[in-house]
C-alpha cells in the first residue's frame, strides 16, 4: 500500500509537529540517554493464521545505528511496519519518541522515515513535486532549501523536473530515500535499501547515512549485505522465525561469539599430527598443507608463541603464518543454522 497516498486522506493528515532540540550532533554519548524506540512482546498474527512476530523485545537508543539481520520470512519487515504505523499489531507496544505508534499515530509519524523495499511512487509526478509533498505529509512546513540539499546529496538534483516514469530503478531508489528524509525524521528506517541497486547508490547511500548519523539521527536498516551491517552498525539484532535471538553490540558480539584461527602454511604436507602436538587444539586441513589453530579469547592467544615452538620442535616446517577471524556473516550462519 502507498503510504503517502493513505494519507491524503483528511483523517491522517498531522498537523505541525514541534521538535525539540538535538543535543550535539559530534558526541555520540549525548544520543544514548534514552531508548527512542521501545518494543514490548510484539506479536502479529494475519488473517491466515501465520504468526510473523511472537513477542518481540527490543529498545533502539537514540542515535545508533542498528542492523536488523535475518533470511526472508524472518519478521523484519512486518516489525518495521508495525513501529511505522503501516501495519497494526496484534499484541503488545510499541513507543516511539515516548509516543503509542497505534494511539499516537500523527506525533509517532512526524518523527519517523522510511524507506520501504517496494519502489511506490506516482509515475507521473516529478521528483522534486514529490518530494515536497511526502514533506507536507509528514507535517512539516515547506523548506525548498532543505529539499534542494537532500536532492543533492543523493545525486538528484539534475533529475528534479523529470517525472518518476523517467528514470531508472536506481533512481527511483534514490526518491524513495529523498522521501523518507524530505521531512528531517529524527528515526530513519531503510528496509533493504541497497538490495538490487548499482554500487554508486549504495556508496552515496552510506554518505548520507553517516552524515545523519552525526547530526544524530537514529538509523535502523535492514540488509543481505551483512558486510555493510558489519561496517557501519553500533549493534546488530538477529530475528529469525518472528522471533529477536540476540541484540548486541557488535564488537561485543564479535568477541563473544566470532572465532580466531591461526593458519600455518606447511612446506610439506602431512597426513597425521605428531603425538608431541596432540595437547595443542591443532588440526589438519586442505590436504595436509595447512595447520590450525583455533582460538576464542586473548588467554587463548598467549599459547601461540609456545604452540610454534612446539610445532618446529617436532620438525615441522612452516613457510607462512596468517590469522582468520569470523565475520558477521559467519556468526549470523551459525545462529540460523543452530536454530534450524
Amino acid at each position: 500500500m502507498d503510504f503517502d497516498r493513505a494519507m491524503r486522506h483528511p483523517v491522517f493528515m498531522p498537523r505541525l509537529v514541534r521538535h525539540r532540540p538535538l543535543p550535539n550532533p559530534f558526541h555520540r554519548e549525548a544520543f544514548m540517554a534514552k531508548s527512542i524506540i521501545s518494543v514490548k512482546d510484539l506479536t502479529k498474527t494475519y488473517g491466515n493464521g501465520f504468526q510473523a512476530l511472537k513477542g518481540v523485545s527490543l529498545d533502539i537508543e537514540e542515535g545508533e545505528i542498528l542492523a536488523l539481520l535475518g533470511p526472508n520470512g524472518a519478521g523484519k519487515t512486518t516489525l518495521i511496519s508495525i513501529i511505522c504505523g503501516i501495519v497494526n499489531p496484534s499484541g503488545g507496544t510499541v513507543l516511539a519518541g515516548g509516543h503509542d505508534v497505534v494511539r499516537d499515530f500523527r506525533e509517532t509519524r512526524a518523527i519517523i522515515g522510511l524507506v520501504p523495499q517496494e519502489l511506490t511512487t506516482d509515475q507521473f509526478e516529478t521528483v522534486w513535486n514529490t518530494v515536497s509533498f511526502s514533506r507536507g505529509v509528514h507535517g512539516r512546513s515547506p523548506d525548498p532549501a532543505y529539499i534542494e540539499k537532500v536532492l543533492r546529496d543523493l545525486s538528484l538534483w539534475d533529475k528534479k523536473d523529470f517525472m518518476l516514469r523517467q528514470l531508472s530503478g536506481g533512481m527511483k531508489r534514490r526518491v524513495l530515500i529523498a522521501k523518507a528524509l524530505s521531512h528531517e525524521p529524527r528515526v530513519l528506517f531503510l528496509d533493504e535499501p541497497t538490495a538490487g541497486v548499482d554500487v554508486n547508490l549504495r556508496k552515496d547511500m552510506w554518505q548520507v547515512v553517516s552524515r545523519l548519523r552525526r547530526e544524530g539521527v537514529t538509523i535502523i536498516l535492514t540488509t543481505h549485505y551483512i558486510e555493510e551491517a558489519e561496517e557501519i552498525a553500533d549493534r546488530v539484532g538477529v530475528i529469525d522465525g518472528g522471533k529477536l535471538l540476540l541484540v548486541e553490540d557488535k564488537v561485543t558480539l564479535m568477541k563473544k561469539l566470532g572465532k580466531k584461527q591461526l593458519i600455518l602454511e606447511l612446506v610439506e604436507p602431512l597426513e597425521n599430527l605428531p603425538e608431541a602436538l596432540s595437547g595443542h587444539a591443532l588440526h589438519i586441513e586442505n590436504k595436509g598443507s595447512q595447520l590450525v589453530y583455533d582460538y576464542d579469547g586473548d588467554d587463548q592467544a598467549s599459547r601461540i608463541a609456545p604452540l610454534l615452538q612446539a610445532v618446529s620442535a617436532a620438525g615441522i616446517a612452516f613457510r607462512d603464518v596468517s590469522t582468520r577471524q569470523s565475520s558477521l556473516e559467519d556468526i549470523f550462519v551459525s545462529l540460523i543454522g543452530e536454530r534450524a
